[in-house]
């Protein structure tokens, strides 16, 4: 067992599972989850989305997951676009992202449950995939301010749980509009925690914010001039002193 979830070798690489979180942890998990043509076959692929990752929705309603392959940005995305320099398995970025999610879980941080991870590696390279529970009947930030704007009381909750994310020191690399889920009562998750980190208390926290402030203001540039203003931006920070 790691970091409670179970390490299974297969055929091709390695995985860490908990098979409760796949709904019946009788049932043999194999590598085979990490294949969207696996989910598609039993009609429980139900949406897809791109970014620096692709994602999938996968699983029954009764279990909703997300699928994720991680997938590189940038410049060296032209020379492999989802392969990864070795460095050991505890350096696998699927492990890493699987065991910060399950640190902040465990504390009752509204974060997605991790389910499993998988790495394949060929030669000095490895490429990997994350599973997690979906954070259901929510919708990311950047898509709340397309439909309209955000009440204060919405601002001040995103600064709240931001600031509850830094107070367990934790630096997540890529703190955007995106990865920022408001559900049906307005309650607050952070996602997609690749290449974050636990940290001493610093000025990164500082940078996660200029991070979030640069992504709002870049998103609000074709949505009316109502959706991210000084005020909303202020209540945000307010919460996040409050937190």
């Amino acid at each position: 067992m790691v970091k409670g979830g179970q390490r299974i070798a297969t055929a091709t690489g390695v995985m860490l599972a908990d098979p409760n979180g796949l709904g019946n942890p009788q049932q043999r998990v194999d590598e085979s989850i990490f294949d969207p043509n696996y989910w598609s076959a039993r009609g429980e692929l139900s949406a897809v989305s791109s970014g620096r990752g692709s994602a999938w929705f996968v699983g029954p309603a009764s279990q909703p997951l997300v699928l994720r392959h991680y997938r590189r940005g940038g410049l060296i995305a032209r020379l492999s676009e989802d392969g990864y320099w070795w460095s050991g398995e505890d350096r696998v970025r699927a492990f890493a992202e699987w065991r910060l999610l399950q640190h902040l879980e465990q504390r009752g941080l509204r974060v997605p449950k991790p389910v499993a991870a998988f790495y394949r590696r060929t030669g000095m390279t490895y490429r990997c995939d994350l599973i997690t529970q979906r954070i259901v009947s929510a919708q990311s930030l950047s898509a709340a301010l397309a439909q309209g704007p955000v009440p204060e009381s919405t601002w001040r909750a995103i600064g709240a749980a931001i600031a509850r994310l830094h107070s367990h020191g934790v630096d997540h690399a890529d703190l955007n509009a995106h990865n920022i889920l408001l559900d049906d009562n307005q309650s607050i998750s952070v996602i997609d925690f690749d290449r974050g980190r636990l940290r001493a208390p610093g000025r990164w926290t500082s940078g996660n914010l200029r991070r979030l402030e640069r992504s709002l203001s870049k998103i609000s540039m074709s949505l009316p001039p109502d959706r991210f203003t000084p005020d909303a931006w202020q209540a945000m920070l307010a919460g996040y002193r409050a937190g």
